[in-house]
């Protein structure tokens, strides 16, 4: 399976200098926990609502440039999902804003991921499949040594 599969197309921005409160209010209404943050055409980074909510009374001071993680670790739509999957994992990251020649065209969630896991995936099965009746013998287990 590949990245293309599974992201969502539907990949909310924000701009770097605006306002960290409204960046949070944002998420909150549209129920997302991320944002690709964009510095005219190019994504430059991604804020998340942890980030946002970790900032408490200096919220309304802050930009979202000042709080994002810059770069960003991107995916490409041909990526299988394994790599992705170990892009998420060794970076302790969230999403993969996915780009094709340089333009953002998704987003792939560590959600997205599980909720694959979780319906389970119909894989067929390549040649022929064997069957351990009649492997031999089977080994007896060993005493364990008191």
């Amino acid at each position: 399976m590949r990245v293309a599969e599974l992201m969502s197309d539907r990949v909310e921005t924000v701009r770097a200098e605006e306002s960290a409160e409204k960046a949070l209010r944002r998420m909150r209404t549209r129920r997302i926990h991320h944002l690709v943050v964009m510095l005219g055409a190019r994504g430059v980074g991604v804020v998340s609502a942890r980030d946002l909510e970790s900032l408490a009374d200096s919220r309304s001071l802050r930009t979202v440039g000042d709080v994002m993680s810059a770069p960003a670790v991107t995916a490409e739509p041909h990526m299988t999902i394994r790599q992705a999957a170990n892009l998420l994992r060794g970076r302790m990251i969230g999403c993969l804003p996915v780009l094709e020649d340089g333009k953002l065209v998704g987003i792939l969630t560590a959600t997205d991921m599980l909720e694959q896991i979780g319906r389970g995936t119909d894989r067929p099965t390549k040649g022929k499949r064997w069957v351990m009746k009649g492997r031999g013998p089977r080994r007896k287990a060993s005493a364990v040594a008191r």
